[in-house]
């Protein structure tokens, strides 16, 4: 989906462009697959911040997104509309089932109004498409992968994102990510064909300050800006320097460079390729 400039009424509308929406369904949202959602601002039960930088922002209402779809195996869905979600970078697709029943999905590049698409162990190799790895052909590029059998998509669910298969070894898929990361996957759990819609997402320019507030992003400051007990940087006089040998995070942990993946972590026999830097 193009985007398009605004129109330069002022300096900080200047460089700002907007994606076109054009192509989307203007509906309201689906009531029975929307519920409220409490803005917590970043912080715990506790009333602690636990997540810098979150806070105010648009009221947005949550439309539950079906990241599984193997309630409905071997059910044909029509592509009812394609819609907007201020929750997420993707579009979403609202999908009716043969016995009447909906549920939102994330669309695919190229979906469109009245596919007809189906999750099913085995089915056709089409965009929309879900079924299990091992029956996906070879270079496919595919999305919202499982991990975890039965758990629905984890992977590959952002605007743009997307999955290479490269083979199989034994009982696991060999995947790329797309950050190039090469890891096994269980080739019984399911993945949908396709890339992620909204793949211009990234070229947008957010334009001014006041446009990423409405986001629910809050102000974002050097840590030698800050007190020292704020920040393993702050403290001193006026913006000095960070007086360590190497920069580290709020936390004390050592930043910009070193790994921080735990090698104990269960997953980690399963990469074969590390990510690129």
């Amino acid at each position: 989906m193009p985007t398009k400039k605004i129109k330069p009424t002022g300096n900080a509308r200047r460089q700002m462009t907007v994606l076109d929406f054009s192509m989307l369904d203007k509906v309201r949202p689906d009531k029975s697959l929307t519920t409220g959602r409490k803005r917590l601002s970043g912080r715990g039960s506790g009333g602690n911040l636990l997540v810098a930088h979150r806070g105010g922002g648009a009221k947005k209402l949550f439309r539950s997104i079906d990241f599984q779809r193997t309630n409905h195996l071997g059910d044909k869905a029509k592509v009812e509309t394609i819609e907007y979600d201020p929750n997420r970078t993707a579009f979403i697709a609202k999908i009716s089932y043969e016995s009447g029943e909906k549920s939102y999905i994330t669309a695919c590049e190229k979906m469109k109004k009245g596919s007809v698409i189906i999750c099913a162990e085995d089915a056709p190799a089409k965009v929309g498409n879900r079924m299990k790895l091992e029956n996906i052909p070879v270079s496919t590029q595919i999305n919202n992968l499982e991990m975890v059998p039965g758990k629905g998509g984890q992977i590959a669910r952002s605007a743009g994102s997307y999955a290479t298969l490269l083979g199989f070894d034994g009982k696991y898929a060999l995947v790329r990510l797309i950050s190039g990361e090469v890891r096994k996957i269980l080739s019984g759990n399911y993945a949908t064909i396709g890339i992620v819609s909204n793949i211009d997402h990234g070229n947008v320019v957010i334009g001014k300050a006041g446009r990423t507030r409405h986001m629910g992003i809050r102000p974002t400051v050097l840590g030698k800006s800050k007190n020292a007990a704020d920040h393993p940087h702050g403290g001193g006089e006026g913006h000095s320097p960070i007086g360590l040998k190497y920069p580290k995070t709020p936390w004390g942990a050592p930043a910009l460079g070193p790994r921080t993946r735990n090698k104990k972590k269960q997953g980690s026999k399963l990469i074969i390729n590390r990510r690129k830097k």
